[in-house]
């Protein structure tokens, strides 16, 4: 489906501080438009018109449309939400963005060969090149937040979600990919208890190193389990302590001071501790070190073993599925559905009450691992007992039953309706979006140099 012109934000950063040079003549910089308070300079047009074709290249993607054009615009816009930003007081986060620029600028430097070719490629010092790609990477990232902020006001209504399909063309309708229905039993391991002791005492040992002088960002990023943060030394955003899970937001409030550390405190998620960095009101920024029990293949052994006589007494017709999963699965969310899987406890995980969302067919990369032991199967059939993991990562042993495979389709109302829904809200966003643009385009000062060629924008807007 054919679709107006848009360029995300988030786009623009990825691209603006990448940083893929080529060796070119030296010509004297310029600005060559200014939008609202910001100017835009010719080397910000070239360098971005290099991403363009290098992600054209790398996708196998070709395009009749000049990258120098189609540069200026996707600056325009980013420039245009840039100046909404800080009009509105948008709040972003900043966290991070010297460290991600200053990891990509060494690999622009590796990639070169060395820090005096890269700069002769850029025609300008390292800290001139990292400078720049801070800029444009802090106001890419004002941009995303102002976009998402107008985008995310739009709604729509069923009988909108109704009409939106009954426009499309048979040809325009999307193709629902192969999904799958399933049942299982999980089981959680029997040595749970004496593994949390282990967890519990070997983060003890880490508070002990820290209170000794140890840092807390080194060992979170050596030791824990949140990929979200480890990198970052466990360090997370500002946020309400009513943001975390309730254990670990009442300890994080019983901090006082800036360094200060908590005992270990267990959530759904492991084992923490937790380490109070900055406070300003209601906000608290902390770090924090993950960690789950473990178990020994010994450990996991008992579970596979009795899943295994399971599954077999269920084969032989001596219990139901429905009725072990009843009886025998830790699964909170199936076991009393015969251990039909749902979405459930992805829509618990991030806050959604809505149960029209709910669902039991999963796409093939909807399921992890567990399509390993899924592929091969007939409906009806069960898998070998298996370790996996929940959404929150916590180590289980399960035996899945393959229910039924919906074979990919052209989309319809009546079995997709969530799928248009999120298609036809994504066409009205898109809608809503370069309706608010055109008006700020209109109010706000836009100048383009005459020498640069606008003949190919997208959105004649820009060409007042």
């Amino acid at each position: 489906m054919k679709r107006k012109f848009l360029i995300l934000a988030a786009a623009l950063v990825a691209a603006l501080s990448t940083g893929v040079a080529q060796q070119q003549v030296v010509i004297a910089d310029k600005v060559v438009a200014v939008v609202g308070n910001s100017a835009i300079l010719y080397s910000d047009v070239v360098d971005y018109s290099k991403q363009i074709v290098a992600q054209r290249q790398e996708q196998g993607f070709t395009s009749d449309r000049d990258p120098m054009s189609e540069s200026l615009e996707g600056l325009l816009m980013q420039k245009l939400l840039y100046n909404q930003a800080l009009i509105d007081s948008v709040e972003i986060n900043l966290d991070g963005v010297a460290a991600q620029v200053d990891a990509r600028v060494d690999a622009m430097i590796s990639r070169a060969g060395s820090i005096g070719a890269l700069e002769a490629e850029y025609h300008k010092p390292v800290y001139e090149i990292k400078a720049d790609m801070r800029r444009l990477a802090e106001e890419a990232q004002y941009a995303q937040a102002m976009q998402g902020t107008i985008m995310n006001k739009v709604t729509i209504t069923p009988g909108e979600v109704e009409r939106f399909y009954h426009s499309l063309r048979s040809d325009m309708l999307p193709i629902v990919p192969e999904q799958y229905v399933y049942a299982q039993i999980t089981r959680f391991p029997s040595s749970t208890t004496q593994a949390k002791q282990r967890t519990r005492e070997r983060l003890l040992e880490m508070r002990e190193r820290i209170v000794n002088g140890s840092r807390f960002d080194m060992l979170a990023r050596m030791y824990s389990m949140d990929p979200g943060s480890a990198l970052q030394g466990g360090e997370m955003d500002f946020a309400t302590l009513d943001t975390y899970e309730k254990p670990f937001g009442e300890a994080l409030g019983k901090l006082q001071e800036p360094g200060q550390v908590s005992g270990v405190v267990e959530t759904v998620y492991g084992f923490h501790l937790i380490q109070l960095i900055e406070k300003k009101g209601e906000l608290y920024k902390c770090r924090h070190i993950l960690l789950r029990p473990s178990f020994t293949d010994f450990e996991l052994a008992d579970d596979i073993k009795f899943l295994d006589s399971l599954a077999n007494e269920i084969k032989e017709q001596k219990i139901t599925f429905e009725e072990a999963a009843k009886e025998h699965s830790d699964d909170k969310y199936s076991k009393q559905n015969g251990g039909l899987v749902t979405n459930h406890e992805m829509l618990e995980l991030y806050g959604a009450n809505d149960t029209s969302y709910s669902r039991t067919s999963f796409y093939k990369e909807d399921l992890g691992r567990d399509y390993n032991f899924m592929r091969g199967l007939k409906p009806g059939e069960l898998s070998q007992p298996f370790q996996s993991q929940d959404m929150r990562g916590n180590t289980l042993t399960k035996v899945i039953k393959l229910i039924e495979i919906i074979p990919a389709h052209t989309a319809g109302l009546a079995n997709d309706y969530l799928q248009i829904e999120n298609i036809a809200l994504q066409d009205k966003q898109q809608r809503e979006f370069m309706k608010w643009l055109n008006k700020k385009i209109e109010s706000m000062y836009v100048r383009i140099a005459e020498d640069m060629d606008t003949s190919e924008f997208e959105n004649k807007a820009w060409i007042k």
